[in-house]
C-alpha cells in the first residue's frame, strides 16, 4: 500500500505538496491571487463545502501562507490575505494557469494576465510580451478572456 502523505520523502517538491497538492488549497490561492479575501465569497466561487474551506484556510494560516485578520467585531469577521510566504506561491499559481490555459482551453484562457503599466499579456516566464518587464503580482492586471463565463468573475484587486 502505498503511503497517503510525502513526509518521509527527502525532496522539497514532496515537502511543498503536503501544504499545495490538495486541489482545494490551489483553488484557494487562486482566488486569493483574483483578490478574494473573505470566507463567504470563497466558498461561493468555489462551491467547497464550510467545513472542508474552514479547514484548509486554517491550514494555510498555520502555514504562514495566509494570514486571518479581523475586519468586523459585532459579529467577529475574518478576512483571509496572503502573506509574503503566499504571494510567493505566485509564479506556480501562474504555471499552472499557462499550462490549463494550453491545453485545456479550447475557447480560449478565462483570465488574461496584463501589465498594469502597458496593458501586454504576460509570457509564460511572467514576462510582458509588450515591452520585455519582468512583471511582479502587483503589476498584474486581470481581465475576463474569450473562455470567460459568468463564474469566471474578475475581482478587482
Amino acid at each position: 500500500m502505498l503511503p497517503n502523505t510525502y513526509e518521509g520523502q527527502n525532496c522539497s517538491i514532496a515537502r511543498a505538496l503536503e501544504l499545495v497538492g490538495e486541489r482545494w488549497t490551489l483553488l484557494i490561492l487562486r482566488e486569493s491571487f483574483l483578490g478574494v479575501r473573505r470566507f463567504d465569497r470563497f466558498q461561493s466561487r468555489l462551491g467547497i463545502a464550510r467545513n472542508v474551506l474552514r479547514d484548509r484556510l486554517g491550514r494555510l494560516v498555520e502555514e504562514g501562507v495566509l494570514e486571518r485578520r479581523q475586519y468586523q467585531e459585532r459579529p467577529a469577521r475574518y478576512e483571509y490575505r496572503l502573506t509574503e510566504k503566499g504571494r510567493d506561491l505566485w509564479p506556480i499559481v501562474m504555471a499552472l494557469a499557462h499550462y490549463g490555459d494550453q491545453y485545456y482551453a479550447p475557447d480560449g484562457p478565462p483570465r488574461i494576465f496584463r501589465h498594469k503599466d502597458c496593458g501586454g499579456e504576460l509570457d509564460d516566464r511572467r514576462r510582458c510580451t509588450r515591452c520585455g518587464a519582468d512583471v511582479g503580482l502587483r503589476e498584474v492586471q486581470i481581465t475576463a478572456g474569450p473562455g470567460a463565463i459568468a463564474a469566471d468573475e474578475v475581482i478587482p484587486a
